[in-house]
């Protein structure tokens, strides 16, 4: 049997940017990406905490230490420039690896930066 788990989570982070003419995506810091384990093209759910939208797309990586996290193409229309994001990808394992399986959560501060 395979369960699909918690690989890897980037807990409240703000959104900077919005831009519909871009052809689709997430825009996310590489710092983050790195330190969550989460690589380019990658599929990831967005939570908006402050809308209860959730959606799926890519990632795409950012500037480093930029905190740029930017919703592209049609996902712009779900959040707002300052909503809070938690951003989750997840991985199929067989039951007994998931079970000793640790994801990598990653908590930025106010600025989504690594401290």
């Amino acid at each position: 049997m395979q369960v699909t788990v918690v690989k890897s989570k980037i807990h409240r982070v703000k959104v900077t940017g919005a831009d519909l003419n871009y052809i689709g995506s997430i825009t996310i810091d590489e710092d983050l990406m790195d330190a969550a384990n989460i690589i380019e093209g990658e599929k990831v759910l967005i939570v908006n905490n402050d809308n209860g939208e959730r959606l799926e797309t890519y990632v795409i990586p950012g500037p480093r230490k930029s905190g740029e996290i930017t919703l592209n193409g049609a996902a712009a229309r779900k959040v707002a420039v300052g909503d809070t994001l938690i951003l989750i990808t997840f991985g199929i394992f067989n039951f007994e690896a998931a079970k000793k399986f640790k994801p990598s959560l990653v908590f930025p501060n106010d600025k989504n930066l690594l401290d």
